[in-house]
């Protein structure tokens, strides 16, 4: 997956994960066992902040939050950190393995240093 986003010249991405707070530790401990977040001499490295989420389940949908057909809103945890480019696919197989929502919202930012 990760392979069709970057160019060869792409050594690490900023990810962006959106997760309810209940999940964090969870997350970190995900992100810790394929080594996301490492940098330098540290490990377990990225920021979080508290942001509010908006969304609306459709039809066939099996949501974590909120009901069919209704406008849901609630607040969540955006995480962010660095991680290598050939560690992508991994990390992301690890978030999504402990990630209660149905389509986990992650962006994957390729970063040019």
């Amino acid at each position: 997956m990760g392979e069709h986003i970057m160019s060869e010249q792409t050594k690490s991405v900023k990810l962006e994960i959106f997760i309810p707070e209940t999940h964090l530790a969870q997350l970190r401990n995900a992100l810790r066992s394929v080594d996301a977040g490492h940098l330098g001499n540290y490990d377990s490295c990225l920021a979080y902040s508290r942001v509010t989420g908006s969304w609306r389940p459709l039809v066939g949908a099996s949501p974590y939050e909120g009901t069919i057909g209704e406008l849901c809103e609630a607040e969540e945890l955006k995480v962010e950190l660095r991680v290598e480019a050939d560690r992508l696919d991994e990390t992301l197989s690890a978030v999504r393995a402990v990630h209660p929502y149905e389509t986990p919202e992650i962006f994957v930012i390729p970063l040019v240093c």
